[in-house]
């Protein structure tokens, strides 16, 4: 059991790492522009952004941290959840400072991006 947790933190991890180093190539991105895609265009460039950030996490960690199968399949559901959660702490927290918040700092984009890379892990590392 304890295991299973210390594979799960370690994918909720690497997530959110890579969540955090996108938001900053973002913001450094968006920085001085107030350029405003539409939202569902923005969630498919998210999407796109994820899988090519799990396909990056793939050729770094190309096997499964979870060796279950049955507790991958978990993991695909509960680590994309957990890693939108802690991206609303990040924009709660930038607000807070009062920095501009992306659209990554909101659950929906940031469970889109984490949903993406947890899908191309599930598929391709072995």
């Amino acid at each position: 059991m304890i295991e299973f947790l210390f594979e799960l933190f370690g994918e909720i991890l690497i997530q959110f790492i890579v969540e955090v180093l996108a938001e900053a190539g973002m913001q450094s991105l968006f920085e001085r522009r107030e350029y405003r895609p539409n939202p569902w265009v923005a969630g498919v460039g998210y999407a796109v952004s994820g899988a090519i950030a799990g396909g990056v996490t793939v050729w770094l960690l190309p096997n499964h941290m979870v060796h279950n199968e049955i507790l991958r399949k978990v993991n695909l559901l509960v680590t994309p959840l957990a890693a939108g959660g802690m991206m609303v702490l990040v924009g709660t927290w930038r607000a807070k400072r009062g920095d501009p918040v992306l659209r990554i700092d909101r659950f929906a984009y940031g469970y889109v991006f984490a949903l993406a890379l947890a899908l191309v892990r599930f598929v391709f590392a072995q």
